[in-house]
């Protein structure tokens, strides 16, 4: 449960109030004051400590998890609860102390641990990570859990044959978990930054996913012309797309302002920009039926029901969704045809 906690401190989309902003500079992580290297030898857990109290001194969030994921990390382990007590308290070497202080000194930096380990797990999946490609949120999972769900209520959609399209795939958690899931399944992920597209390249080839997965450098914003001419006629659009107002930026975490990509996160005056973009192509690379999910802030909902009304009439708005929270947080649309027409719904659900 900590690791989902720690996971959880990353969240910066809802929760805007600003943290405090750190002693170190963003670009010189070397220039923290780290603690010395001890003269003599410690332990695993004597390390965990005293990284704790250093970090909660320095006003790093999560100190405590913090110190412990890295340290087990550097122990091949997922979590320090699954080493054993022989491990925990015998020495660590020169070489191990040396480690865990080079990567401690980047957290210092408030670079989040994710970074700092350069992985992180997404659902079923362990996906590489680094910056400035956009870290996954808890909400994401849900957001991939929701999509799983409804395509599994549809009859006979074990053995369908569904093509996705995620729009700014970041690191490739979204189709990849998809990609997982559903074996029968292919998939078309799109994004702006030239790093996301080799993360998520890098990704998709360790999980050897590559072959049901086509990943373009394309901006959605500025090309849409390249998007339609990648994409055919998809069973679902899926996205996170950066949907921060951008009066927020200014509150983010140091964890974030400094080491995310701002591209992933500022959608905007009304945080609509790209969501709105993606909306008007949605009914030209859909199929009959097919369907819009994207995670949102959770001001958004009834604007984009709103905007859809008025203008993309080849959209119905289906429901709106609720996070583990209870924020309303994702949006669901469909393509509308002459049978379904044109009318949005008003759906509430968790």
């Amino acid at each position: 449960m900590w690791r989902r906690s720690l996971r959880a401190a990353r969240r910066c989309l809802g929760c805007r109030s600003p943290g405090p902003q750190g002693m170190c500079s963003s670009h010189a992580v070397r220039t923290c004051s780290a603690p010395a290297l001890p003269a003599g030898r410690i332990t695993a857990l004597q390390a965990v400590e005293l990284w704790r109290r250093h970090f909660e001194e320095r006003g790093v969030t999560e100190p405590h998890l913090s110190s412990q994921y890295i340290v087990a990390h550097l122990l091949r382990a997922k979590t320090i609860q699954s080493l054993d007590q022989e491990r925990l308290t015998e020495f660590l070497s020169r070489e191990e102390t040396e480690q865990v202080w080079k990567l401690c000194t980047r957290r210092l930096s408030r670079m989040p641990v994710q970074y700092v380990i350069e992985e992180w797990d997404f659902r079923e999946l362990t996906l590489k990570m680094r910056p400035p490609v956009f870290i996954p949120r808890p909400e994401t999972e849900e957001l991939v859990e929701l999509v799983l769900a409804d395509l599994q209520r549809k009859s006979g959609a074990a053995d369908a044959q569904h093509t996705c399209l995620e729009v700014g795939c970041g690191s490739g958690a979204i189709s990849l978990s998809l990609l997982k899931s559903l074996p029968q399944l292919k998939a078309v992920a799109l994004d702006q930054s030239q790093a996301a597209v080799d993360l998520t390249t890098e990704n998709a080839l360790r999980l050897r996913l590559q072959d049901r997965l086509q990943i373009h450098h394309v901006d959605v914003m500025t090309d849409p012309e390249a998007v339609l001419s990648l994409c055919g006629p998809v069973s679902l659009l899926v996205s996170n797309p950066p949907y921060l107002f951008s009066e927020d930026m200014a509150s983010l975490e140091p964890e974030v302002s400094r080491f995310e990509d701002h591209a992933a996160l500022d959608g905007g005056e009304d945080g609509l920009n790209v969501i709105k973009h993606i909306l008007t192509l949605a009914p030209q690379i859909l199929s009959d039926h097919g369907r819009v999910y994207m995670e949102v802030d959770p001001r958004h909902p009834p604007l984009i029901r709103r905007w859809v009304e008025v203008n993309v009439e080849e959209l119905q708005y289906v429901e709106t969704r609720l996070d583990i929270t209870g924020r309303p947080r994702f949006c669901i649309l469909q393509k509308a045809t002459a049978e379904t027409g044109p009318q949005a719904g008003s759906g509430l659900r968790n």
